[in-house]
């Protein structure tokens, strides 16, 4: 989420790509030789929650198409501006929170689980919000973008639970809409509104200072990831027998930059992800195909 997101071409043309495995039964194969070695660190992103009903953002259905999320330099604007951003941002996310609050993890968030208990992938570094790998099971998780079930306080930083703020403002938005239109929710929980809708939503602010504005623990489009997480996820990578890329286009450099150090330190990396990815030119093995059932099917060769 470091960048403005582009929906531009994410290869270098002039390299060739890494020839994509299609077939789920060769996928799942060729991706449990890599893994069962052991000492695999995962890097997950939107796509493997596609079937958890939460979309992604540049997928064939990707919000993106549709859809710019909330930056940070505008959600944290003065003046007249960011007071208005920070409304409309909670007036959309108060309805489609319901969709994120809700969600199960898939049987590829189970899959992940399976393979760290099994001593097989000794962590996950993932780039989603909606705490599913953690609701799946897996235990090592690095939250490089933050959750979304976490509020910080822009002024006093206390960080206090989504759930009480979600109290708070159903209390003082009585009548509001509790339910999105279906498919319309986006993968950081926003979802659109008509304008009347959002100029009479009320915003709370910080009941620990009583004036800080409150942002969602996560991190926006233009917003630095913080280096405590950087770190340690470049440590996690550094210390892998393998990458393995569920679910993510690798497009902003967020995600990218790992791929990157996998492969400068002579990593293997598989990505499995539905569609083009910046790292096609590049990867180790390119998995083209549905995450679920090729993750369910690697737990079954692994054993």
């Amino acid at each position: 989420m470091l960048s403005r997101p582009s929906l531009g071409r994410t290869t270098d043309p002039r390299r060739p790509r890494v020839p994509a495995v299609t077939d789920v039964e060769e996928a799942a194969a060729r991706l449990a030789d890599l893994v069962g070695g052991g000492g695999a660190v995962v890097l997950s992103g939107a796509g493997l929650s596609t079937d958890s009903g939460i979309p992604d953002y540049r997928g064939p259905q990707g919000s993106l198409r549709r859809h710019t999320p909330m930056t940070y330099q505008a959600f944290t604007g003065q003046g007249e501006d960011g007071p208005s951003a920070r409304r409309r941002y909670w007036a959309r996310s108060h309805v489609g929170w319901r969709v994120i609050a809700r969600s199960r993890p898939n049987a590829g968030h189970r899959a992940v689980a399976a393979l760290e208990a099994a001593g097989l992938v000794r962590g996950t570094i993932t780039q989603n919000v909606d705490g599913l790998h953690q609701a799946g099971g897996a235990r090592d998780v690095v939250e490089l973008h933050g959750s979304l079930d976490r509020v910080v306080c822009l002024s006093c930083r206390d960080v206090s639970p989504r759930e009480r703020l979600d109290a708070r403002l159903r209390a003082a938005n009585p009548g509001f809409a509790a339910e999105p239109p279906a498919g319309e929710v986006n993968p950081d929980g926003d979802v659109d509104l008509p304008e009347a809708a959002v100029g009479r939503f009320v915003v709370v602010v910080c009941e620990r200072c009583g004036s800080g504005p409150l942002k969602p623990d996560v991190v926006f489009f233009g917003e630095t990831v913080p280096r405590p997480r950087v770190d340690e996820s470049f440590a996690r990578v550094d210390a892998a027998r393998s990458l393995v890329v569920l679910g993510s286009s690798l497009t902003v450099m967020s995600g990218y930059r790992f791929v990157l150090r996998a492969r400068r330190n002579g990593i293997p990396v598989a990505v499995l992800t539905a569609g083009e990815t910046r790292a096609d030119a590049t990867a180790t093995l390119r998995l083209d195909a549905p995450l679920t059932p090729v993750l369910s099917r690697v737990v079954d060769l692994v054993g």
